[in-house]
């Protein structure tokens, strides 16, 4: 577990956007197990090499695009550790992975981008990824 003196401005920087910081399962599946439109969910991260990136990226993608998904949230992995292990219930079956990034529809999972499509991208890529997911469905 990270302190959360650590982790707190990571966490604020996304609710300050909207976004709902779900800290137990039962948040998580009262908002994924029914379908609920459309719902983007962030798995943030202490890691500076994905996660710097990983959440500029995502508000940037939020901030320009003209389709957005109706519900916001986000789990820490590290920290809220049963939450963010029922929202990867929700991923499958993609490993876990964090940072990540997930949106369903209708509550089917219909994009994911894992660490590995993170890590080393700007936050620019990683907006242009989501904006076309948000497009195609938000």
């Amino acid at each position: 577990m990270y302190p959360v003196e650590l982790t707190a401005p990571m966490t604020k920087d996304l609710t300050d956007f909207g976004f709902s910081s779900l800290t137990t399962p039962e948040e998580v599946d009262a908002l994924l197990q029914e379908p609920h439109g459309t719902v983007l969910v962030m798995v943030n991260s202490v890691c500076g090499c994905a996660a710097a990136n990983a959440r500029p990226g995502v508000k940037l993608a939020l901030h320009r695009s003209e389709n957005r998904p109706d519900h916001l949230a986000t789990v820490f992995a590290g920290v809220d550790r049963e939450a963010t292990e029922k929202a990867r219930e929700y991923f499958l079956p993609y490993p876990p992975s964090s940072p990540a990034i997930a949106l369903f529809k209708d509550g089917e999972l219909v994009h994911f981008l894992e660490r590995h499509q993170i890590e080393g991208r700007p936050a620019s890529m990683i907006a242009d990824n989501l904006m076309a997911a948000f497009a195609r469905f938000c």
